[in-house]
């Protein structure tokens, strides 16, 4: 193996990329019939220009500004050399859409990936372009349309929030391949969307309002109702400080977690620190109530209260109403002070700081969610729920690959699991393995990391059900320590499970099969 497959290979977990074949022949002959990478700068586009059009010696990419911060050389070092397009696009009078569209200069597949974003955007996701092509496509990547971070660019800027919600990547992919097209003379043979978090909306997005604009599309951790996920979220921290003994502190999570897993690890016959499906989960935090003084492993009466209410629907105290589904599950303790810290989630607090009130002072500590629910579901119309009726994108052939961490700290794992449900309502069941595949990550958190195997070369996964017409039976992944595999274990098709054999090392796939639950 190169040097150059070998990083490839080590970036499948943050960036998703595989090691995906290369026709090295079409490519090259493609590369002979187009256009120079120079000469992109003049190519005619609608809505859109061409700003820049250079060729990146092997080796050579540095991210621009704070858009190279925390990255190492390492991450670019071993690219190929590539031309890297630069475009405007302005769809409607008030969008500056940036993207980035990067073109091997030898070893393309063919094919063309289109990478997702994370919050609210804002940046070229260039790691993922990295990854992109040191599997051989040709990637492209957005800003979404604004270059600010946080959510302040959407005040009173109904079409730059139209933008980030779903039109910014379809422009993207539409220009993308037309660039494609004039630098090698052929399109692409095949489209793959590959996102998590926001980008895991957005390829949903993609599949149910753009059906045409990607053959496979990869959507991890879908933030599926994001309005109401942000007003869910700051409602949690409400009620983890809805009183000065409320809160639960970050030292009391190992206790929690431990006591979470001494009651439901081994409900799946092995006890392996990862609660492998947590809606079978009866834990009660009561068990942790302090029959003493308070210390970290014990929780007070409003602490269990707190507790409970993480694992809970979220309610209207008023109506009694549900609001929301549960936003973490049993396992999960360990990563609770992202929602249920000292402060609220900084991502939720923007919209209604910018979107909804429109004022950068307000305060989350006057949310109300017998109101603010559907105050910022009306303030955001552009991000009506990914259309459960995927119908068109299936009978193009289009495959749809979803998963799930269940101790994700982000993103309510159920998102996910409805919407599939959901899909399949409208589909039929036969869709399942043809056109979508969901696959829960038991003990994974927000998109990786966790106790769980949260290591998949999901890129390599979703080729392999394209060729074969069958989603994958199951996926192996690992679990790393310091840089080296010491678990691994089958994700299986929800709902299945994998369930251990009876023989053999509990750390090894082989040992599981795939099963219902």
């Amino acid at each position: 193996m190169t040097k150059f497959a070998k990083w490839a290979l080590t970036t499948i977990t943050v960036f998703a990329c595989a090691s995906v074949g290369r026709d090295f022949s079409r490519a090259d002959d493609a590369l002979a019939a187009g256009a120079s990478c120079e000469s992109l700068v003049g190519l005619s586009l609608q809505n859109a220009t061409v700003t820049s059009a250079d060729t990146i010696a092997a080796g050579a990419f540095v991210p621009p500004g704070a858009a190279g911060r925390g990255n190492t050389a390492q991450q670019y070092s071993a690219l190929p050399a590539f031309c890297r397009v630069a475009a405007t696009l302005k769809p409607s009078s008030d969008s500056d859409i940036k993207i980035e569209v990067w073109l091997p200069s030898t070893g393309w597949n063919g094919k063309f990936q289109g990478v997702g974003n994370g919050g609210w955007a804002g940046t070229i996701s260039y790691p993922a372009l990295a990854a992109a092509m040191a599997s051989g496509y040709a990637s492209a990547s957005t800003d979404t349309g604004h270059s600010s971070a946080g959510a302040s660019f959407a005040t009173d800027h109904p079409e730059k929030l139209v933008d980030y919600a779903h039109r910014a990547v379809h422009e993207m992919t539409v220009q993308a391949k037309s660039i494609i097209d004039a630098f090698y003379g052929t399109g692409p043979k095949s489209s793959l969307w590959n996102g998590c978090s926001t980008g895991g909306r957005q390829g949903a997005i993609e599949a149910s309002r753009y059906p045409a604009d990607y053959n496979a599309i990869i959507a991890g951790a879908i933030p599926v109702t994001s309005p109401r996920l942000h007003a869910a979220r700051i409602q949690i921290s409400q009620i983890v400080h809805r009183s000065p003994d409320s809160y639960i502190p970050p030292e009391k999570y190992p206790a929690i977690h431990a006591a979470a897993l001494d009651a439901c690890d081994a409900l799946d016959g092995v006890k392996d620190g990862v609660i492998d499906n947590p809606t079978r989960c009866k834990f009660d935090p009561k068990v942790m109530a302090c029959k003493g003084s308070d210390g970290p492993g014990c929780l007070t009466a409003a602490q269990v209260e707190t507790a409970r209410a993480l694992y809970a629907p979220l309610k209207d105290s008023k109506t009694g109403a549900t609001l929301s589904i549960p936003l973490y599950h049993p396992g999960s303790e360990l990563a609770w002070g992202t929602l249920a810290g000292p402060e609220a989630f900084p991502i939720a607090v923007e919209a209604f700081r910018f979107v909804v009130f429109k004022n950068p002072s307000w305060d989350w500590h006057t949310f109300n969610p017998s109101s603010d629910y559907d105050k910022v579901e009306s303030a955001m119309p552009s991000f009506t729920p990914p259309g459960a009726n995927l119908k068109p994108f299936f009978e193009r052939g289009g495959k749809l690959l979803m998963y799930h961490g269940w101790a994700d700290q982000q993103v309510a794992p159920l998102n996910t699991v409805n919407y599939y449900e959901a899909v399949l309502n409208a589909a039929g069941t036969s869709a399942a393995e043809k056109s979508i595949a969901l696959y829960m990550v038991p003990g994974m958190g927000h998109c990786q990391g966790g106790a769980g195997t949260d290591t998949f070369d999901k890129v390599a996964a979703i080729e392999q059900w394209v060729a074969a017409g069958r989603a994958p039976a199951q996926i192996v992944a690992a679990h790393r320590t310091a840089g080296k595999i010491d678990r691994t274990r089958p994700l299986c098709p929800y709902p299945e499970v994998a369930k251990y054999k009876g023989t053999g090392s509990t750390d090894e796939a082989a040992n599981f099969v795939c099963a219902k639950a």
